[in-house]
């Protein structure tokens, strides 16, 4: 389903990740080992993301979308569902639009098999 989103002309990779970084799935065309690379990375950039909510006119609203642009493209990341994330790379002429509107489609498309729950303690380990 993943590739449904990079259909979009000049998308390049789409990453579902966890809240805490775990890869959940990558489209076609990127490896396993760079997929999981960047799901760590933006995993962070959700958590720095959500923390500047202040930083907005009313202050406390709730974090939707973080785009970041490059010379050689965008990054586009947003909400999944709880705990799961959806961030898709393109290059700097795709239709924001298109790419903003077909990964809300898939999120809505897998609905509650996105949520990641947060991880239990187990047994006592630490």
């Amino acid at each position: 389903m993943l590739d449904d989103v990079i259909a979009v002309p000049e998308a390049r990779h789409a990453i579902l990740l966890s809240a805490d970084g775990l890869l959940r799935g990558h489209s076609q065309g990127i490896g396993v080992d760079e997929a999981e690379r960047q799901a760590a990375a933006l995993s962070g950039l959700q958590s720095i993301s959500r923390s500047t909510e202040e930083f907005t006119a009313s202050g406390g609203s709730p974090w939707r979308q973080t785009l970041v642009e490059f010379d050689d493209g965008f990054v586009f990341l947003i909400a999944a569902s709880t705990g799961a994330y959806l961030a898709v790379s393109t290059s700097p002429s795709v239709d924001m639009e298109a790419i903003t509107f077909r990964m809300h489609k898939l999120v809505d498309r897998l609905g509650s098999e996105l949520t990641s729950p947060p991880r239990q303690d187990i047994g006592g380990l630490r």
